[in-house]
């Protein structure tokens, strides 16, 4: 199990993250949504090692390291010039010290031109390529931040049942979204992140509230205005 314990992030005098506590289970899709501004990426970084300086723990259960076992998808991934999708997914798994593998299988799902060059793709494409590289590694856990976005509404179906069939074989996964239907109807559980902090969290059987939670807690002032308007 991935966890953080009281994890508390500042950038000079502007705390960002307060005591933030949150794990991550084998076969377990976990939803995390909140503002822009709420610390939703900023928590990530921390948990894959990619911000310091931070308070509280953040780790493997069993002492393992997390980046050692675990993918994670950025909001806007990266991706070198003049270097097709299919050196690109070479170029990871040499990253990462693995065997070279064939792409053949996953990309007759995800359906990409691997012998093009990467940063000629629309961004839809190049979301699933980041995916792909993911994907033919097969690790333990996935942290996912935006994996919806850029995606049509095929490759939205399709990533929602590759996500759930991971989960079932047991891959823990970490999503963030700003679609909520997308969280809702993947997630087994969902943690609300509010001004630096996990303000409710939500188990699948409690879904139905959550909207209407978040729009009070959002825009509580606003729809006061909007009963004086509609």
């Amino acid at each position: 199990m991935l966890e953080i314990r009281n994890l508390r992030k500042a950038f000079g005098q502007h705390v960002v993250l307060h005591d933030v506590s949150l794990n991550l289970r084998p076969g377990t899709i976990h939803g995390l949504v909140g503002a822009n501004g709420a610390g939703k990426t900023t928590l990530i970084n921390c948990f894959y090692g990619l911000e310091h300086d931070f308070g509280g723990v953040v780790g493997d259960s069993t002492g393992r390291p997390v980046r050692e076992h675990t993918g994670l998808l950025t909001y806007e991934p990266y991706f070198y010039p003049r270097l097709t999708g299919r050196e690109y997914l070479e170029f990871c798994l040499q990253a990462r010290g693995r065997s070279l593998v064939d792409f053949a299988g996953w990309n007759q799902l995800l359906e990409l031109p691997l012998d093009q060059y990467a940063d000629e793709y629309s961004a839809g494409m190049r979301k699933k390529l980041a995916l792909l590289a993911l994907l033919v590694q097969n690790f333990d856990y996935l942290i996912l931040d935006e994996p919806f976005n850029g995606l049509d509404l095929e490759a939205n179906l399709l990533l929602k049942a590759i996500l759930k069939r991971l989960r079932d074989r047991g891959t823990g996964i970490l999503l963030t979204s700003h679609i909520l239907g997308a969280l809702t109807e993947t997630a087994d559980e969902i943690s609300v992140l509010a001004g630096g902090r996990v303000q409710r969290f939500y188990t699948a059987a409690e879904f139905g509230t959550l909207e209407t939670d978040l729009l009070d807690s959002l825009h509580r002032e606003k729809l006061g205005l909007l009963e004086g308007l509609v």
